[in-house]
């Protein structure tokens, strides 16, 4: 990289039990065409052997992974404690289950090493799904690259890397959240002035859940880190507002209410259509049309999921912290 200044890079991620899917991530990291300066990880207490191979592939690997074992602790805890024990100026953040396309630290880095302007590098993740199921679920529930706007794009944590002077500032994961820890991480950051940069090119790609048992658990804890952190409350009104209006023009069985409600499902399920047929030459027609069949069904089964945990993030909050209370004001230390 001509004409700038090469920073240290620590490369950080959580684990808890990922015996089977740990492999596929050390491999990538280990293809990546920058290589990290460190690698913390943080696990959770696992018993299945997954810290024993992260230390024996750092020992066959020289890689430079430390191991923290902090049984009980959440992602965000985690993820806080590594921040903590890391020492780069850049911190490259991912999750395990996930494999590291060879140029995604590279292109992090490089951002962020390019312009000194820019103070957080957001990358983007990719599903690879093994079956029908999972390319419906890939296309109802995740956005393409094309559709993001990059102004208000919050980055997962499984594809992100940061300047660590923000975390030495106060800036860290909020302790008390179990579920979209890193949606409010994103959003303390741009508060504070932080500036972020899109960079589509820097790709992780993760299996999606595999079931519809396994999918609505995820957006249950999705929708109840919702509810306890305040975020979203516009978004989740309209969704219980739709479902109402919904529920009454199917029970007044009027051929105006029905073909309402066949307009509306079809403008609802527009996007995920959309990217099926972006996907058109990777798939067969009778796979695509499979998936074209499933796909009210996982929006529906997503949107129940959500409606009904919703509410539980919420009553928590309150009887914690009162009505009012919400992220920007929640301090990150309250465990």
């Amino acid at each position: 990289m001509s004409g700038s200044e090469r920073s240290s890079v620590s490369l950080i991620f959580t684990v808890l039990n990922e015996v089977k899917s740990i492999d596929d991530l050390l491999d990538s990291i280990a293809r990546q065409t920058r290589t990290p300066d460190e690698i913390v990880v943080v696990d959770g207490g696992s018993t299945d052997g997954t810290v024993e191979r992260l230390r024996a592939w750092n020992v066959a690997s020289q890689a430079g992974l430390s191991v923290i074992v902090a049984p009980g602790v959440s992602i965000s805890q985690g993820r806080n404690i590594a921040l903590r024990a890391a020492k780069g100026d850049i911190v490259a953040v991912t999750d395990a289950g996930v494999r590291l396309d060879p140029y995604w630290l590279q292109y992090l880095a490089d951002t962020l090493e390019s312009d000194k302007s820019v103070d957080v590098a957001a990358g983007f993740f990719r599903p690879a799904p093994e079956s029908i199921f999972e390319l419906a679920l890939a296309v109802t529930t995740l956005p393409d690259a094309c559709e993001v706007d990059p102004a208000r794009f919050l980055p997962s944590s499984r594809s992100l890397a940061f300047r660590r002077s923000w975390f030495e500032a106060g800036l860290q994961y909020p302790s008390w959240l179990d579920y979209c820890e890193d949606l409010v991480f994103d959003l303390r950051l741009k508060r504070a002035g932080a500036r972020f940069a899109f960079v589509p090119e820097a790709i992780v790609e993760y299996q999606p859940r595999s079931s519809p048992r396994a999918h609505w658990r995820q957006y249950r804890n999705y929708a109840r880190g919702d509810g306890k952190s305040g975020l979203f409350l516009k978004r989740h009104a309209i969704r219980y507002a739709s479902y109402a209006l919904l529920a009454a023009s199917l029970l007044a069985r009027r051929r105006s209410s029905l073909a309402l409600v066949s307009v509306g499902g079809a403008l609802y399920l527009r996007k995920p259509w959309q990217r099926l047929w972006r996907r058109r030459k990777i798939y067969r027609r009778s796979e695509l049309l499979a998936a074209w069949l499933l796909t009210p069904l996982v929006r529906l089964l997503g949107d129940i999921a959500k409606m009904t945990s919703y509410p539980a993030g919420l009553l928590w909050r309150r009887r914690r912290y009162g009505p009012r209370r919400s992220w920007k004001s929640i301090p990150d230390n309250d465990c």
